[in-house]
């Protein structure tokens, strides 16, 4: 009976897999039809409840299974050429209850300014900002459309930001759990989290400076947008959240209205809604365009991403490097755009994909790149050789610094009753064992390591951005800046997102303005019709995939859920090498 059950979960799970994958492969062959051509009059809309997403998966069945958000590029690319489409009369852009980052909304901004220069109407709707959650990042992007309306019933929940970083001490105190962590230097506060109880001074200041900073640009940008006095705006953030008339009469709204009158005051003279998805995926490419290769390092820094088939949502070394690698050699390829969405991470994977990139520029192609929320630590170290880097004024940058330790569970064993024999084939056998903590030799080594790896760093940064080794100790030290005070440190080349990106690319191989850039992804989508007749042609499922189906979902969705609460304690856990990372952080 046993073998019967083992059999089915076998038989289930190659059918699960082939139907997801013939799924995935339907929908690419019916996105390949010829769609039916766009509307004469049109306006384009963006539902972001779903978020907003730097990049989409590479593998096929995680695409199939994503929820859909469009990215950061589709957004700006799609709003950029219908700026000058005729056909195009306006932009409906709804967000309700979902979050995106602080320099995702500047990017949207950025192109919303610009599409609204075209003359076109721009129309931002809520059916409220935060319901009674922070929402300052969703109403700050609201603010650049030339109307925003507001469902009567909505609340406007500008309330501004607190950074937010957990402290574990008290608890590991109780569990038997001691975190023994080295970092370089007191800035660097990713270790806070596990031998802390609370935030340092250095910590307060750092994210004080990025709390401070935030609020700043959007008082800034807000006040300019809707025509008030900074002091106003300021002070409608520490009354909020603001009820609906409140807004409307502070002018932050310009009118309270349901979903449906905001869909009717669209609709006029023959206009019909088309969604930007559609929109995009009717757009043909522009003929004699330049080719530049989109490399995208999104997530933790690693050596691999581990499951082939997963989402992709790994800054991997492996397949960075083989990616700057294929650009390199293709004739076709002029430039490299280089886009970092990353905390950072592994120190030895951050300092590969650094390699792979100087390599690519001594093969004679420019990378500029171009960095999203977060581009600290191992993610600004990966990008030093570039020709070019670029930050939006709210990115979380620098974080030059390392850390590393261990977890020592042996009063935890005490106390559950477990003992541990050993036999140490070396004076330092069992120095990252967590059953023990660094002996005396054992730690002096681990300081003789961070002291490297931070020389390191340093003295890459040094180089790169031509900055002595006593400004470079002012700057690093592990603490982190926003984009716009790290440009004025001379860390980033300019603030500014993918357009800024896309201007330097121009200047380094001598494209003129009104010739387009083709951006092509490194490495390759994989294209689901390709990967189920691998599977049909070897008879094989990957295990890992027949695993993930055979499992219950529910287990499976509270197991995930679990996971990401721990990911900061397994990933220490699991790779002692020397961490460019960020500390475990919070912005409502």
């Amino acid at each position: 009976m046993r073998l019967f059950g083992r059999v089915a979960l076998i038989v289930l799970a190659v059918v699960g897999s082939l139907t997801l994958l013939l799924a995935a492969a339907i929908g690419l062959w019916t996105a390949r039809q010829e769609a039916p051509p766009l509307p004469a009059h049109m306006v384009l809309t963006l539902d972001l409840n779903h978020g907003l997403a730097e990049a989409r998966p590479d593998s096929p069945l995680a695409r199939l299974q994503s929820d859909g958000a469009p990215t950061v590029l589709q957004v700006i690319r799609a709003l950029d050429r219908a700026a000058a489409d005729p056909r195009v009369a306006g932009l409906l852009m709804r967000l309700d209850g979902a979050r995106i980052g602080m320099a995702q909304a500047q990017e949207l901004r950025d192109a919303v300014a610009r599409f609204r220069a075209g003359g076109k109407r721009t129309l931002f709707y809520s059916s409220g900002f935060g319901e009674g959650s922070a929402a300052t990042i969703g109403y700050y992007l609201a603010s650049a459309f030339q109307q925003v309306w507001l469902q009567p019933s909505g609340d406007l929940g500008i309330t501004g930001f607190m950074a937010e970083s957990p402290f574990l001490k008290g608890l590991f105190d109780k569990l038997g759990i001691t975190a023994q962590f080295g970092a370089r230097w007191e800035y660097k506060s990713a270790i806070e989290t596990f031998t802390r109880d609370g935030m340092s001074k250095a910590n307060q200041q750092s994210l004080t400076g990025l709390v401070q900073g935030w609020t700043g640009q959007i008082v800034a940008a807000v006040a300019h947008d809707r025509g008030l006095a900074p002091a106003q705006v300021r002070q409608d953030i520490d009354q909020a959240p603001l009820m609906a008339d409140e807004a409307l009469k502070q002018k932050l709204v310009d009118k309270l209205a349901y979903w449906d009158e905001v869909q009717k005051s669209l609709l006029t003279s023959g206009r019909k809604f088309v969604s930007l998805d559609d929109y995009t995926a009717r757009l043909k490419d522009e003929p004699n365009a330049v080719k530049v290769a989109l490399i995208m390092g999104v997530g933790t820094v690693q050596q691999d991403s581990g499951d082939d088939l997963g989402d992709g949502a790994v800054f991997s070394a492996r397949r960075l490097v083989k990616a700057f690698q294929d650009a390199a050699k293709d004739p076709k390829v002029k430039a490299i755009l280089f886009r970092i969405d990353s905390p950072g991470g592994s120190y030895p994977a951050a300092d590969a994909v650094w390699r792979a990139v100087g390599q690519a520029r001594a093969a004679g192609k420019p990378v500029v790149v171009s960095m999203g929320d977060v581009a600290a630590s191992g993610g600004y170290f990966a990008a030093l050789p570039a020709d070019r880097i670029f930050a939006d004024a709210g990115t979380i940058t620098g974080s030059i610094g390392v850390f590393s330790g261990k977890f020592v569970a042996a009063d935890l064993w005490k106390k559950v009753g477990v003992s541990w024999g050993e036999v140490p084939g070396g004076a330092n056998a069992g120095m990252w064992s967590s059953n023990q903590p660094f002996s005396p030799a054992a730690w002096a080594r681990l300081n003789v390591m961070l002291d490297h790896v931070y020389a390191d760093f340093t003295g890459k940064a040094e180089q790169a951005r031509h900055i002595t080794p006593a400004a470079m100790d002012a700057l690093a030290r592990g603490r982190i800046w926003t984009g716009a005070d790290a440009a004025q440190r001379h860390l980033v080349d300019g603030v500014g997102g993918y357009t800024a990106a896309w201007s330097a690319i121009r200047d380094l191989v001598h494209v003129p303005s009104q010739m387009p850039l083709a951006l092509e992804p490194f490495p390759k989508p994989r294209d689901p019709v390709e990967e189920l007749m691998q599977i049909l042609r070897t008879g094989r499922v990957p295990d890992d995939l027949s695993a993930s189906l055979s499992a219950d979902s529910r287990a499976l969705a509270l197991f995930t859920r679990l996971e990401r609460l721990a990911a900061p304690l397994t990933a220490l856990s699991a790779d002692p090498a020397p961490q460019t990372r960020m500390p475990p952080l919070a912005v409502p």
